[in-house]
């Protein structure tokens, strides 16, 4: 476009710029951004990751290794060894997302638990800290039924100071599983590991397995075991043992993709109860209700 009257040079040659901003902005309506195309494609990343992996329902106490994609609220009643109780309001639990195939992110919320009885008492825990999947390898039952993951996790002294260990704490995890038809095993390997200070909390090694059923479309009776062994701290060369009966229910549709899951278990001491303090087993019972909503 070309001007051939002076005066009105200025006029023309804002209306070239103008038509030039507006056939940039044009093009640039073509080509999506990459951050909008990746959160436009969002749902066919999840879709993808789990229709490449076990289509098994998540354990009351033991972390999956499957990928999931949801919001879940855990309540748990505990029974002490002097008769007193603690409610733990949400349990660590929170938000899961899987920003990638092979990949997922627990974003869990500070729990909350009062303790009444014997010293009363109630605040935040700790906070448990994001937790990182990512997934090794996996098959759907098609192709073999099997996954292989590693979880890393960082959790933060943020609790009340009734609560808190003082203590950064990261924990390393194996986790896998196997099915075989309507029956399937998960199970996990870990350890805690205090930053700095051993003193009192020592490092941990955390082994939990469930054995899992699926039978009438909605019904997931299952059994678990978890093992907790202490070395260093107030609990050296400790352990302890709980067997969880419990059943999940689910998925319920709700909308689309979104399913409804609940499930409730009740933990009970297979192992040595030591007669000095600290409390081991840390507690007598454990009731366990779970409400999830997968998205």
């Amino acid at each position: 476009m070309k001007c051939l009257w002076p005066p009105s040079a200025r006029l023309c040659r804002r209306a070239v710029s103008l038509l030039a901003a507006a056939a940039a902005m044009a093009a640039q309506a073509d080509e999506v951004s990459p951050l909008v195309s990746y959160f436009d494609h969002w749902t066919d990343r999840v879709e993808e990751a789990q229709a490449s992996q076990p289509s098994w329902i998540t354990p009351l106490a033991t972390t999956t290794p499957r990928l999931e994609q949801e919001f879940r609220y855990d309540q748990n009643h505990q029974t002490l060894k002097n008769g007193s109780t603690v409610d733990i309001f949400d349990n660590g639990k929170g938000l899961e997302l899987i920003p990638t195939a092979q990949t997922e992110i627990i974003i869990p919320l500070p729990a909350y638990q009062a303790r009444r009885g014997t010293g009363p008492a109630s605040g935040t825990t700790d906070w448990a800290g994001p937790l990182l999947k990512y997934r090794l390898l996996s098959a759907n039952q098609a192709s073999g039924d099997y996954i292989v993951s590693v979880f890393a996790q960082y959790g933060l002294p943020t609790g009340a100071l009734v609560y808190t260990t003082r203590n950064h704490v990261f924990t390393p995890t194996l986790a896998a599983g196997k099915g075989w038809g309507l029956f399937d095993l998960q199970a996990t390997l870990g350890e805690s590991i205090p930053t700095h200070d051993y003193s009192n909390a020592g490092r941990a090694v955390l082994s939990n397995v469930t054995a899992q059923i699926h039978m009438a479309t909605y019904f997931w009776p299952e059994l678990e075991l978890n093992r907790t062994d202490w070395s260093g701290g107030s609990r050296n060369n400790r352990s302890q043992s709980y067997l969880t009966p419990g059943v999940v229910l689910g998925r319920f549709i709700i909308h689309g993709r979104s399913k409804f899951i609940v499930g409730l278990g009740y933990q009970t001491p297979v192992s040595k109860i030591y007669p000095t303090n600290p409390a081991t087993p840390t507690f007598n019972h454990n009731w366990i209700v779970s409400a999830r909503t997968t998205f």
